[in-house]
């Protein structure tokens, strides 16, 4: 019976090589931005929680429709469950995001007067939205210095010594007190570098601008 293969070992960057590593990042990211696909707020939200677990060339196949047949969040709240459902049928867990969706606007109804809210304990409270989806709504829409952890981020940060904390939120942590400033820009940074040169399988490194100071090719996951 083979062995399971072992957790990969985390090498911590060396401290004089994060602000260089913050610095080319920022450079070779200077207009970074989500790639989902949005014009308002109410839409930026929507499109952050069906991008859970799936990519955001997929959400951006079923929103359009989405978006024309429920172009506010009041009509999203009176929306049919089923209907809501037959949008978005081809984005993963979709039975659990289109009650998601139909509860938040409902909450967003009752209990913000149909604004969405733009805090991030406020947008937490609302069904469907955790730390990282909240986080996502803030740095993209209003450029906000908050570091949201997907995959992405997750084996980046990681591979490059950065962080070596095993949770989504514990990696959040740790990164937005390492680099401190320009977190919303770094965040789609490491999103789309992640996406794109640094992948999970088969990374392109010598594509790779910051090869020089990784720490592990391993593909990081979190717990």
């Amino acid at each position: 019976m083979p062995k399971p293969n072992p957790k990969p070992s985390f090498k911590k960057a060396k401290k004089k090589n994060i602000p260089i590593i913050k610095a080319l990042f920022l450079e070779h990211y200077k207009n970074a931005k989500t790639e989902l696909v949005y014009h308002n707020l109410y839409e930026l939200l929507v499109c952050v929680m069906l991008s859970a677990q799936c990519t955001d060339k997929r959400v951006n196949l079923v929103t359009p429709a989405l978006f024309r047949a429920y172009p506010n969040v009041k009509a999203l709240s009176q929306a049919s469950l089923a209907d809501v459902k037959e949008f978005i049928q081809s984005v993963s867990f979709f039975n659990n995001k289109a009650k998601h969706l139909v509860s938040m606007a409902n909450q967003v109804m009752s209990e913000f007067n149909g604004e969405i809210p733009t805090t991030q304990e406020e947008l937490k409270t609302l069904t469907g939205v955790g730390q990282k989806t909240a986080n996502v709504v803030l740095i993209e829409f209003f450029e906000q210095n908050y570091m949201a952890v997907d995959t992405h981020v997750f084996r980046v940060s990681h591979r490059l010594g950065l962080s070596g904390a095993r949770s989504a939120i514990e990696t959040e942590k740790e990164l937005t007190a390492l680099l401190k400033t320009d977190l919303s820009v770094l965040h789609q940074a490491f999103v789309l570098f992640g996406r794109y040169t640094c992948k999970a399988l088969k990374p392109l490194c010598e594509e790779c601008f910051v090869n020089a100071y990784c720490q592990n090719k391993s593909n990081f996951k979190p717990s």
